[in-house]
C-alpha cells in the first residue's frame, strides 16, 4: 500500500492572499532615508549639505526623517527634495515620483491669470508709479528753468509789446530759442529713474524674470499675502511695506531681484527653492 501525498500537501504557494505578499514597491527605500544614505556616501554631514543649498538645517534633518511638515507645503517639499538629492549626486526624479505617490499626486500649478486678474481688480495694493512722478517732475523742473531764463533774456521790453498789443508773431524768436537747461538735464533710463525713487522710509522689492518663469510669493512684515502666482519669462513685480518684504522663489535661478534700487547679485541655482527676507538696511540676502 502506498502513501499518498496529503491533498493539504499540494497546496501551492500561490494560493497566498495577494495581500499579504510582500511589495516590491516596499523593498524601495523612502525619500528621507535614500537623501540619507546618499549624504553619507558622499561623506557630507547635515552643515554642509544646509551651507550648499542654503536649506535649513532644521529641514534637512526633517526631511531625512520623512517629515515633510517644516517644508510648508508639497510645492516646497518638492523643490527641497530635487535641491538635496542634486547636492548628494541623485536623480530627483524618482524620489518625487515615490514623494507623489505617498502624498496624494503631483501639486497641480497655480494658474497665472487668475492671480493678474485679482491685481487688476484691487489696484490699491500695487505701488506707486515712480516713473510717471520722476517724469513729471523732471518736465515741472525743465519748465521752470525755462520760463525763467525766457524771462531773465527779454527783460521789461517784452512785457511792453504785449501791452501794447503787438501780435503774435512777435514772441515767437524767444519762445524758439533753445533753452540751456534741456541740454544740463541727463537722460536717465526709466527703469533706473523708478529704482532710484525707491522711498528711504519703505522696503522696495523688485522681482523679474529675464531667464525664464518662477513660481513666487511675497508677504509683507504682517504676514500679509502680496502676490503668489507664476512670473512669466521677461515680468516683473514690485512690493513695498514699511519695515519687510519676505519672499519665497520656487525657482531662483530664473529670478533678478534689486533691493532698495540696489541689484542683488547673487548665483541661485536653477530649480533651487530660496526664501529670503529684505529690510529697510538692505541689500543683504535673506
Amino acid at each position: 500500500m502506498s502513501l499518498g501525498n496529503s491533498s493539504d500537501d499540494n497546496i501551492s504557494d500561490d494560493h497566498t492572499p495577494q495581500d499579504e505578499r510582500p511589495s516590491v514597491e516596499d523593498d524601495l527605500p523612502s525619500v528621507g532615508h535614500a537623501l540619507r544614505q546618499a549624504r553619507i556616501a558622499a561623506g557630507l554631514t547635515v552643515d554642509d549639505v544646509s551651507n550648499a543649498t542654503r536649506v535649513r538645517i532644521a529641514i534637512v534633518h526633517a526631511i531625512e526623517q520623512d517629515d515633510f511638515g517644516p517644508c510648508g507645503g508639497d510645492v516646497y517639499a518638492r523643490g527641497h527634495i530635487k535641491t538635496l538629492a542634486r547636492a548628494v549626486d541623485l536623480d530627483p526624479a524618482p524620489l518625487l515620483a515615490r514623494y507623489d505617490a505617498s502624498h496624494g499626486g503631483r501639486p497641480a500649478p497655480t494658474p497665472a491669470a487668475p492671480m493678474f486678474e485679482a491685481e487688476r481688480i484691487r489696484p490699491e495694493r500695487r505701488g506707486p508709479n515712480w516713473t510717471a512722478a520722476m517724469v513729471a517732475a523732471i518736465v515741472a523742473v525743465i519748465g521752470f528753468v525755462g520760463f525763467t531764463l525766457f524771462s531773465g533774456d527779454d527783460g521789461d521790453g517784452s512785457t511792453t509789446q504785449v501791452a501794447e498789443g503787438s501780435t503774435p508773431t512777435a514772441s515767437k524768436p524767444a519762445k524758439t530759442k533753445p533753452s540751456p537747461a534741456t541740454s544740463d538735464v541727463p537722460k536717465s533710463d526709466p527703469s533706473e529713474s523708478a529704482i532710484a525713487a525707491a522711498p528711504q522710509d519703505k522696503v522696495t522689492v523688485q522681482v523679474s524674470a529675464p531667464d525664464g518663469r518662477s513660481w513666487i510669493s511675497a508677504k509683507d512684515h504682517n504676514g500679509r499675502l502680496l502676490f503668489d502666482g507664476l512670473l512669466e519669462q521677461g515680468d516683473s513685480k514690485t512690493f513695498q511695506d514699511k519695515e519687510k518684504v519676505d519672499l519665497v522663489l520656487g525657482d531662483a535661478g530664473a529670478i533678478q531681484l534689486y533691493v532698495n534700487g540696489k541689484k542683488i547679485d547673487d548665483e541661485f541655482q536653477p530649480g533651487q527653492v530660496e526664501r529670503l527676507s529684505y529690510t529697510k538696511g538692505d541689500p543683504e540676502v535673506g
